[in-house]
């Protein structure tokens, strides 16, 4: 077995690898010269296979026996039966017979080797809690003087022949470490903190609530959506609920309520605004005794948006993002839905209203945000994240390209939401979206293969004692690591193993995710579902989301997952500053490139003007164009010479006006 050197062995254990890079065994054959290398290496390679079973297949922890109790004369002393143990080094640590321990001997070892100096009694501090542990240790015995050889420098005096194998005993601080494998901490390791994960998924979660009514309003053009039954009635339900709904500004509650059956009403709304004359009357036919009177519903809703609008917004949601989906439908109702008769000059805001997702302008600028945040999660993720197993997510979300961000807009804003800004947005939700369910999947897949743990520390924790002064009252031994099938580090995952290698089968190996927009039918008018709940809390169902709760839900008496500690790095208030100066040049620099190409325009329009011009100058004006071309060069030269300016005459003195004397006539 090959060996290496201390500043290479993170183990601690003699200078050993833990997991060395190859094994060596010897290869005996007829008239081979034997030496204490070949011995040696015989020893250390069936040693080493042995350990390395014991550590990677059993893992730490008491196999057999080992049981401590209360001595019974009492005092300081317990008693520890026979049993066999692991360390975490593959180490066999074997009792033979029933021994008594010296509890407070030990303790008083530990004070004098902590502290370097013996203080007297080291366990007159009254009640202490104390592990007791068993070390493997090993005793070179049985000396023989080696016979003379032929070595320039042979070993002066006896050399041990043997080398025993035993224990002792130690006692430490309460507050062992646990070698037993979490599999939610191997997913935190791979996710980050918690606080930081769960915006970002909610961010995406309300990209996927808006990814399908985004493509549809799009695609759409000015083709009519579906009004069907279930619009109609989800048109009385909420017109009724909003009738009865009082007068004033509502509470927190029955404005988060009110708001819902708003959305309802407007989607309904929304959806007969896209039929033209003939289909408005086709509905009006169909359902026109739930309907009644649109005109009358229409002034409900700027009602109640006028009610709404006194409510304060942090108080209605405190989850900021639905907080800004509110907001949203209350000012897009308002604006679109609640004239009449309705423009005709959105038809994308009509068309994502009457799907129950309307996007204002402050939400446009927030979902710009918003898949910033996601892309720069993403990538700070994939660089830390150890073992990521989806090779091309990293180049696809930095190739992933993100609309401008704009700046946050007036309260009178009267901004339109364009086609191209809808399909950047689309675009860049549709990628970052699918990358991060790829990503978190890849995570929680990864979290199923459980790593070779550090060994630190190879003392193996027999039992938990509780000490008054140097006597011990209590023995407590049920939670020490005991050696499993399978191992002891598997202990907390095998009850999860079976659920979850069922649901890694549908998951780990599917098809990479991706985002597939809805196909919508040739005929009109368009079937389009009504998005429920979108201002509810978001419950997320599915493979993954099972496997999550899963892995960082404790059972009872499960250890919970370890979070990790990352450093936190502050953006300086100088860098968002000019962040923001950026954000508005570029708005202003779009804006100058908006009047650049409607001047193109306009320029283009002159010069096909003039050229229809020059088109036509030829045949108005040919004939007077001949008659000038047949005129004599005389009469032209004649025509030259009266042209010119006539010569100057010299004034004379006598010709300048004189001015008059002091009584002369005028």
């Amino acid at each position: 077995m090959t060996t290496s050197t201390k500043a290479d062995c993170g183990c601690g254990c003699g200078g050993a690898s833990r997991r060395p890079s190859a094994f060596v065994r010897p290869r005996f054959f007829a008239g081979q010269l034997l030496t204490e290398d070949d011995l040696g290496l015989l020893v250390e390679y069936t040693t080493g296979k042995t350990r390395l079973h014991n550590r990677t297949v059993y893992g730490p922890g008491v196999v057999c026996g080992f049981e401590v109790g209360c001595d019974p004369c009492g005092g300081g002393t317990v008693t520890v039966h026979a049993g066999h143990a692991l360390d975490c080094c593959g180490n066999d640590i074997v009792l033979s017979c029933k021994e008594k321990v010296d509890v407070a001997a030990l303790v008083r070892e530990q004070r004098v080797s902590s502290l370097g100096v013996d203080c007297g009694d080291g366990c007159d501090d009254g009640e202490r809690r104390y592990g007791l542990y068993v070390r493997y240790e090993e005793t070179p015995v049985d000396p023989v003087a080696p016979y003379a050889t032929e070595e320039p420098c042979p070993s002066p005096g006896c050399l041990p022949s043997r080398i025993r194998e035993g224990l002792r005993f130690v006692v430490k601080g309460d507050d062992t470490g646990d070698h037993r494998y979490n599999p939610g901490t191997r997913l935190l390791a791979s996710i980050g903190p918690l606080p930081k994960y769960q915006p970002v998924r909610a961010r995406s979660t309300r990209f996927e609530l808006y990814l399908d009514a985004m493509v549809t309003a799009r695609a759409l053009g000015t083709r009519p959506i579906r009004f069907g039954p279930a619009d109609a009635q989800r048109y009385r339900t909420s017109l009724d609920l909003l009738r009865q709904s009082g007068e004033g500004v509502p509470a927190p509650d029955a404005a988060a309520a009110m708001t819902e059956q708003v959305r309802a009403l407007a989607s309904a709304i929304a959806r007969f605004d896209t039929h033209d004359a003939a289909g408005r009357e086709k509905i009006l036919r169909e359902f026109g005794e739930q309907l009644g009177d649109i005109a009358a519903a229409r002034k409900v809703l700027g009602t109640v948006c006028t009610r709404l609008a006194g409510a304060d917004p942090a108080q209605v949601w405190r989850d900021e993002m639905r907080r800004s989906i509110g907001v949203a439908v209350i000012t897009e109702t308002n604006a679109h839905v609640v004239p009449d008769p309705p423009g005709t000059d959105a038809p994308l805001e009509i068309r994502l209203i009457a799907q129950g997702t309307p996007i204002s302008d402050a939400l446009q600028v927030e979902f710009r945000e918003d898949l910033v945040r996601i892309r720069e999660w993403l990538l700070g993720r994939l660089e830390r994240a150890p073992g990521v197993a989806d090779c091309t997510l990293r180049d696809l979300v930095r190739a992933t390209p993100l609309p401008q961000l704009l700046p946050a807009p007036g309260p009178d804003s009267d901004r339109r939401l364009t086609s191209t800004e809808l399909a950047q947005i689309e675009e860049a939700a549709a990628k970052l979206t699918a990358a991060l369910t790829r990503f978190v999947t890849d995570a929680a897949c990864a979290s199923l293969n459980p790593p070779c743990t550090d060994c630190t520390d190879t003392d193996v924790l027999l039992a938990h004692l509780e000490l008054d002064d140097c006597d011990v009252v209590r023995v407590c031994s049920a939670t020490r690591e005991q050696v499993l099938p399978g191992g002891s580090a598997y202990g907390e995952w095998l009850p999860k193993l079976y659920p979850l290698r069922e649901l890694a089968d549908r998951l780990c190996c599917a098809p990479v995710a991706v985002y597939r927009p809805p196909e919508l039918p040739t005929g009109d008018p368009v079937p389009r579902p009504y998005v429920p709940g979108l201002l509810d809390e978001w419950r997320r169902t599915g493979d993954l989301e099972e496997m999550w709760k899963i892995l960082l839900r404790p059972a009872p008496g499960e250890t919970p997952p370890k979070e990790l500690h990352e450093q936190v790095y502050t953006v300086p208030s100088e860098v968002t500053d000019s962040l923001h100066e950026l954000s508005a040049l570029r708005a202003q620099v779009r804006e100058l490139s908006d009047v650049v190409e409607t001047l193109h325009a306009q320029l283009d329009t002159a010069r096909d003007q003039v050229g229809e011009v020059r088109e036509r100058l030829p045949e108005r004006l040919g004939e007077r164009l001949e008659e000038l071309e047949s005129t004599p060069d005389e009469e032209t030269a004649e025509q030259t010479e009266t042209t010119k300016p006539a010569a100057r005459r010299p004034r004379s003195s006598s010709s300048r006006t004189q001015k008059p004397k002091p009584g002369d006539s005028a």
